[in-house]
This record gives structure tokens, sequence and C-alpha cells, in this order.
């Protein structure tokens, strides 16, 4: 993976956690809310897992804000 992928994914996975954590909720709760498995959520915080565009629709979802609003401050 090259740097600057790696960067974006990073950064991304910075603000996941920041959005979680400011709903207080674990990784498990925002997995039930997005529909999505724990493990995947914990790799997309990591910056390790590439989200395609569904699970980033189904993340914001679960968090209950739009894709503009979790993309929104990315910085890579």
């Amino acid at each position: 993976m090259d740097k600057s992928k790696s960067k974006i994914l990073t950064a991304l996975g910075s603000l996941i956690k920041q959005r979680r954590m400011k709903l207080g909720i674990s990784q498990e709760e925002l997995g039930f809310r997005s529909n999505l498995d724990r493990t995947y959520i914990s790799g997309l915080e990591r910056g390790v897992r590439n989200p395609s565009l569904t699970a980033l629709v189904s993340l914001a979802a679960g968090m209950g804000i739009s894709v503009s609003e979790l993309l929104d401050n990315l910085e890579a």
C-alpha cells in the first residue's frame, strides 16, 4: 500500500474512532447499529481496512450522521 493511501485510511480510522467515542459506544455497539462486524470496525479504526462506499453509508447511518459528516475534516 502506498503511503498516501495508508495516510488516508489512518486519518479515516481516527475520525471513525473519535465519532464513536463522542457517542459513548463500543465497537461492538457501533457494529450492531451499522450491521458491520466488530472486527471490521476495529480494522477501520486502525487504518488497516479500506471501506467500500456501502460500508461508509452503513457506518454513518449507525452513527446517526451523513457520509459527508463522517468524512468532514478528513485530511491526509
